[in-house]
């Protein structure tokens, strides 16, 4: 069975080492592997973190997203090695703090993309923390919080108990136009069940509602809105989403996800969708060039058959995302040279077009 890892994210000061020194008191997850990332020549928040010393991991002196990466894929590979020999605990999850600059998609890719580790880990769930008391300031200002918040599974708002309500609600509005379809709640010094927050690659929503939550919409009826869209104020980062009724191919959703990814992957801060492919509900998620293994439902969550998929974007429009859909329905084909060429370069122009 793989270890699962989850990724805890958020701006400087925003309390994610409070909120895992809180989640290392819970028994269940006692038996963690903790890797914190620090920029700066001395590490200083590993000394806070009440865990026992040979199962935390200081990476420092750089962050996750560029110069340490290396040394992550290292430390997990090693950390494994370690296990195993037994010359260090056994450990049953990975909980993995980013410093507050820090991309976290590349670790993202690291985990999916890297063929020893993703023998050996998943992911389990990106957590963001919202500073109630900074976040408008902050989002307002700094690229990296507005993309930490786009990319995570889970979104906590700290400090509200420093925050007056008023406050911690526009925080809340501003978060869920940014990323609607993230489970959010309210802590306080760190305090949240566990359960709330593990465990989540493991299931898949099932129920109308469980996927309308996850897509950031409310049940759609069958109508004439073909879309829905938001672009926040003096940014280049929008959400839209897009409905398709004509049912996709299982080779165009191959080529259309590999295509995207290879275009304009960077942009693409997350993509999240139910598709029909040949009649069937397949779930497909994307972080940028991470495409995650497509997983299909066991049965619709509602009378509605279409496509839906939410786009979380920068510096992309909608009208030239809707121009790609046409790719989902390349007819199947067994290997590359049986790709319509055609209908290859509809796409390719397609993606030339992006704005």
């Amino acid at each position: 069975m793989k270890t699962p890892v989850s990724i805890i994210t958020g701006f400087l000061g925003s309390g994610k080492t409070t909120l895992l020194n809180r989640l290392l008191q819970h028994p269940g997850l006692r038996n963690s592997l903790v890797i914190i990332n620090e920029f700066g020549e001395v590490g200083i928040d590993h000394l806070l973190v009440s865990s026992p010393t040979e199962n935390t991991r200081l990476l420092n002196n750089g962050c996750l997203c560029c110069a340490v990466r290396g040394e992550l894929v290292d430390t997990l590979a090693e950390a494994a090695r370690q296990r195993r020999d037994g010359s260090i605990p056994a450990f049953d999850r990975i909980l993995i703090e980013t410093t507050g600059l820090a991309d976290p998609v590349p670790i993202v890719q690291t985990l999916v993309t890297d063929d020893e580790l993703s023998e050996i880990y998943r992911l389990d769930s990106v957590i963001g923390l919202i500073d109630a008391v900074h976040a408008l300031s902050q989002l307002a200002s700094q690229r990296e919080a507005v993309k930490q918040i786009a990319v995570s599974d889970l979104l906590l708002v700290s400090k509200v108990d420093l925050a007056d309500e008023r406050t911690v609600r526009e925080v809340e509005t501003r978060v869920q136009q940014i990323n609607a379809g993230a489970e959010r709640a309210r802590v306080a010094h760190g305090e949240i069940d566990p359960q709330r927050l593990f465990g989540r690659s493991a299931s898949v929503a099932r129920g109308e509602a469980d996927i309308a939550r996850w897509l950031g919409q409310q049940p759609v009826e069958h109508g004439p809105s073909r879309e829905r869209s938001y672009t926040p104020h003096a940014e280049d980062l929008a959400t839209f989403t897009l409905f398709r009724d004509e049912p996709a191919t299982k080779s165009g959703l191959a080529t259309w996800l590999s295509m995207l990814a290879g275009f304009k992957g960077p942009q693409l801060l997350r993509v999240k969708g139910l598709i029909n492919v040949a009649g069937e509900p397949i779930v497909i998620h994307a972080v940028q060039t991470v495409i995650h293994e497509p997983v299909p439902l066991p049965a619709w969550p509602s009378e509605d058959r279409r496509s839906r998929i939410v786009f979380i974007v920068r510096g992309l429009t909608r009208e030239a995302l809707d121009r790609t859909l046409a790719a989902l329905s390349i007819p199947e084909f067994t290997s590359a040279a049986q790709l319509d060429p055609a209908a290859y370069a509809r796409f390719v122009e397609a993606a030339k077009r992006f704005m």
